[in-house]
């Protein structure tokens, strides 16, 4: 988890009211060419940045508040590609067109697996849209290891 690079990642969290809720997130940033370790975001999904705690945000829009969660679980996998490496006086944009292509392959199973855990009738917080796509072989290793944390996933087809 402390490794920087291409993680997917989910948070289950424990309400006050018995609840669980899950998030799922990827590491691999969208306008840099950054990718840091679940455990930078973990910190920046439960604090008060606006573009950074998108956790927080979806716990509030479904009427929770963050200090009032009995547990907080974060479950990562990964890293599924590394840090795109920063060649001395490498150019942002050549940085970039190295990482959108890990980006977009990771952001897809970013999506694959939000879907898959509602559709196995887990409560998940948000909805990730991408229009990119993943390998089929690689996404089912992915789902496979989630599985064991949401045996649920194990039901689907």
């Amino acid at each position: 988890m402390l490794r920087r690079g291409f993680w997917l990642y989910v948070w289950r969290v424990e309400t006050a009211s018995g609840d669980e809720w899950l998030y799922v997130g990827r590491t691999g940033d969208n306008s840099s060419p950054h990718a840091s370790a679940p455990y930078t975001r973990m910190g920046q999904h439960l604090g008060t940045m606006k573009n950074q705690n998108a956790l927080r945000a979806r716990l509030r829009d479904r009427g929770i508040e963050a200090e009032d969660c009995l547990a907080f679980h974060l479950i990562a996998h990964g890293p599924l590609h590394p840090e795109v490496e920063k060649a001395e006086g490498a150019l942002h944009a050549e940085l970039m067109s190295r990482h959108m292509p890990l980006r977009d392959e990771v952001g897809a199973y970013e999506r694959d697996l939000a879907a898959a855990l509602g559709e196995a009738g887990y409560q998940v917080l948000n909805t990730v849209r991408w229009r990119h796509s993943g390998d089929p072989e690689r996404w089912a290793l992915i789902r496979a290891a989630f599985a064991d944390h949401f045996p649920k996933l194990r039901n689907l087809a």
